[in-house]
């Protein structure tokens, strides 16, 4: 009976069509399985590289890559490309099975002879080669076969290890990446072998059969089991791909264990929160009942959802899942204070809040949002519970100093407002999340023996210390993942102040799976210079930020005023309906909510069907905050002004603190970035006035 198998890269591309392009990959299936013991529609290329990797024809201008074995009746759909590409692809590639794992391989082998070519008089040049201290008995038991053995002897270092990932069998270099970072060759056998299917010895892998090979390789493949199956496949393929793991994460993720708080970071798109998920499983699968475990969680109400829409994709089996509780923090916080208080906390609205801080800081000379935020983003933030620790304490990035005279009426002020809250019974989430910290510390109960964190970059401290106090320290007691480059709140924060050492457990994505890499590009240059902390401490960059995704340039549109730019935005959003987009894979966003409200009555006067960003029905149109966690296959960013960006109302002025200056605008830069990064395929900005100063220069 034949079988069908289609490759993750496959359904990645596939979800990514044109919907015309798309139907006509679902004709070419049907007609390739109607005619398949003929082996109908399958092109041979004259000059393959592999004379099994077949052509099939989706369209004038696409191409199907297929593996086709000499024996065996198992097809491996690889991808679809542009017709050049496809043959490029044919003519480049090489399949093997790895004589040591059993696993499929694919290796491009045209890059690795002109790497080999590059490599050869630097090693020459070189005292030492990376690999000098492993004999060749060693390399070939971890399936470092001839091909490649010969380039790993010129390898001077790692960063040339690392330039040579994207072209050889991934197997091999998970291996070689293992004896570098100074395992023996056992240690690196167990980290390549544990994510095996099946263990098999090598004397019992034959060379040929990579139908076993495929189904060897973890997460490589889904076989399809019927037109049934294939139909069911396609209609979700983003579903699929959501929860596939490249070999980088799959390190990552499926560690055996770590020893203490583990982070991974990386760019938009890079899979950090994929491999989180996929630690989450990793973690369940270590339990077989009880209450949950595993705390899977971030900060807002909207990627909560997402988080568990997530998990429930790749974890079938209830029980794993029973494991695992899904929650945004503010949920966890309000559970253990409402229960220690034994009532319902009130959260008042924020200018309610405001009139309350401005009658109790009357007297102090300063307002009462200037209070509320001092006391959220210093007094909360750095945990100060006495006078003498407010007026010790330092006040970065919040404005004008304040004197010693200054600082006690702002200290007496929040006294004040506090307790009339306290009165009131009313709260603000970070005062939550600070006072549930405080009762786990005090009464030393601990929640999870495991908390996992996707987006962890625009956590406030106080959520930090709350997370710190629900898991017992030890083993796999954290695992973190997030990126600095996309803070959008301005919580600076150092885990290592807060008892968080991550320091020599922190991995770095480098390749983005969700945008092209003519929008990684463009994007990048919109972060400006200034250098990025990390959690870690640590400067990061994203010199490194690559995709394998190729696509259109982004374009930008200035117009003179915003009711043109409107009309031109219509006129972008129908043409993409009109290639395919389906309208809820269209996402808008603009700074401000008044601009929201003008993209939105535009849409509606050419009916178009729009809603908010989250669920809503047609195309999403919101603020540049609510694009946060979110992506589309089209973008158009609206608004890019330079009265809009930066926002004057959000950016510290520079005469009275040139520290949180630079702060605000880098926030600013960053949400930018953030919107443009939600791109798959295409992205469009427009402004209505001048440019923003952000934009990069044409």
């Amino acid at each position: 009976m034949p079988q069908l198998a289609i490759d993750k890269d496959f359904l990645t591309r596939y979800a990514k069509l044109e919907k015309r392009v798309q139907k006509a990959v679902d004709e070419a299936l049907d007609k390739f399985a109607d005619t398949y013991y003929a082996g109908g529609h399958l092109e041979k290329v004259a000059d393959a590289r592999d004379p099994r990797a077949r052509s099939l024809r989706i369209t004038q201008n696409y191409r199907g890559v297929v593996l086709a074995p000499e024996q065996g009746d198992t097809y491996l759909l690889v991808t679809v490309l542009p017709h050049d590409e496809a043959y490029a692809y044919i003519r480049n590639k090489r399949f093997s099975v790895n004589r040591a794992l059993g696993v499929l391989e694919i290796r491009d082998e045209a890059q690795l002879q002109t790497m080999s070519d590059v490599l050869a008089p630097v090693a020459a040049a070189a005292e030492s080669r990376l690999f000098d201290h492993v004999p060749d008995k060693h390399l070939t038991q971890l399936g470092i076969d001839d091909r490649t053995l010969s380039i790993v002897r010129l390898l001077p270092d790692e960063g040339h290890l690392d330039a040579i990932q994207s072209m050889m069998p991934a197997a091999q270099h998970n291996a070689l990446v293992a004896l570098a970072s100074g395992m023996t060759p056992e240690e690196a056998w167990a980290e390549v072998s544990k994510d095996l299917v099946e263990a098999v010895a090598p004397e019992e892998i034959d060379p040929e059969d990579l139908t076993a090979a495929i189904r060897r390789t973890p997460g490589q493949a889904v076989f399809v089991e019927g037109p049934e199956s294939l139909r069911e496949m396609l209609d979700t393929p983003f579903d699929l791909w959501r929860v596939f793991l490249h070999p980088q994460q799959r390190r990552i993720a499926y560690r055996r264990s770590y020893n203490g708080p583990a982070m991974v970071t990386g760019g938009a798109g890079t899979g950090k929160t994929v491999t989180a998920v996929h630690r989450v499983a990793h973690l369940a699968a270590g339990y077989d009942s009880g209450p949950p475990q595993i705390l899977l969680t971030t900060f807002t109400k909207t990627l909560d959802a997402a988080l568990r829409s997530q998990m429930e994709l790749l974890i079938k089996d209830p029980g794993q899942r029973d494991r695992i509780d899904v929650r945004n923090l503010d949920k966890v916080a309000y559970e253990v204070v409402s229960r220690e208080r034994g009532t319902t906390l009130k959260f008042p609205r924020s200018r309610e809040l405001e009139r309350l801080w401005d009658e109790a800081g009357a007297d102090s000379g300063f307002s009462g949002a200037f209070l509320l935020s001092e006391w959220e983003q210093v007094v909360l933030a750095q945990d100060l519970r006495t006078e003498r620790g407010y007026l010790e304490a330092q006040r970065r990035g919040r404005g004008n100093r304040l004197s010693a005279d200054q600082k006690q009426r702002v200290w007496r002020a929040v006294l004040a407002a506090t307790e009339r809250m306290a009165q009131a019974n009313q709260w603000t989430f970070t005062q939550v999340a600070a006072e549930a910290a405080d009762i786990l510390n005090r009464t030393g109960e601990r929640l999870y023996t495991h908390v996992v964190v996707d987006e962890a970059q625009d956590l406030h401290p106080a959520k930090w210390r709350l997370i710190r106090a629900l898991v017992p320290e030890g083993p796999d007691d954290l695992f973190i993942a997030g990126d600095p480059h996309q803070r959008i709140y301005d919580h600076r924060v150092s885990l290592a102040a807060l008892g968080i050492n991550v320091r020599g457990r922190s991995r770095k994505l480098t390749v983005s799976y969700r945008s092209t890499q003519e929008i990684l590009s463009w994007a990048v240059r919109l972060l400006g210079a200034a250098p990025i902390t990390g959690l870690d401490d640590l400067e990061d960059g994203l010199e490194t930020y690559i995709s394998p995704l190729h696509g259109r340039r982004p374009v930008v549109h200035g117009f003179t005023e915003r009711t043109a730019e409107l009309d031109a935005l219509v006129g972008q959003i129908n043409g993409w309906l009109e290639q395919g987009v389906e309208a809820d894979s269209i996402g808008i966003a603009v700074r401000t909510r008044s601009v929201a409200d003008s993209v939105t009555a535009r849409l509606r006067e050419a009916d178009i069907d729009n809603g908010p960003l989250v669920d809503g029905p047609g195309v999403r149109v919101g603020t540049m905050h609510g694009m946060k966690g979110l992506e589309f296959r089209c973008v158009a960013v609206v608004g890019v002004d330079a009265d809009l960006l930066p926002l004057k109302t959000q950016v510290t002025d520079r005469t009275e603190d040139p520290v949180a200056h630079g702060h605000d605008l880098q926030r600013e830069r960053n949400l930018l970035f953030v919107s443009c990064t939600r791109a798959r395929d295409a992205l469009y900005l427009s402004h209505g006035g001048d440019p923003s100063p952000f934009l990069p220069a044409k």
